[in-house]
């Protein structure tokens, strides 16, 4: 599963892969194009190789990860095999616990009835607040 530091280098978008970041390779080559992945510091291409201790920054659809490689692969195992090919960096684990935190605290404006098309009555509902404060 891990490649020793003198076999052939893996593509970043093999490896993000591989490490379980995204479901697929595409979707992987789509976040790089798209300027969600940053190789120290640096936007980069899909084909870019990555060397062990590389720093990473990573926007996926659920959060941000700032990470460091510490093995390379190019094949997707265990998501408890992938975990041992980065480290996250303390900063990013805070951050992420903190955005955690501030989502839990956020004001849920979410009603039941507000889901799909409004029913008769919760659209009658609507017109006669509507009407209300127009006077």
């Amino acid at each position: 599963m891990h490649k020793d530091k003198d076999e052939q280098p893996v593509r970043i978008d093999k490896w993000l892969w591989a490490a379980r970041f995204f479901k697929t390779r595409s979707i992987a080559t789509d976040a790089i194009d798209g300027g969600h992945v940053h190789l120290n510091g640096d936007r980069v291409k899909p084909a870019r190789a990555l060397k062990v201790g590389d720093r990473l920054r990573i926007r996926t659809l659920g959060d941000e990860f700032e990470v460091v490689v510490e093995a390379l692969s190019d094949r997707r195992g265990p998501a408890s095999v992938a975990q041992t090919l980065y480290r996250e960096t303390d900063e990013s684990l805070q951050a992420r616990e903190r955005r955690r935190e501030e989502e839990a605290l956020a004001p849920q404006f979410d009603h039941p009835a507000a889901r799909g098309r409004p029913t008769k009555k919760w659209r009658r509902q609507l017109h006669r607040f509507e009407r209300s404060n127009q006077d």
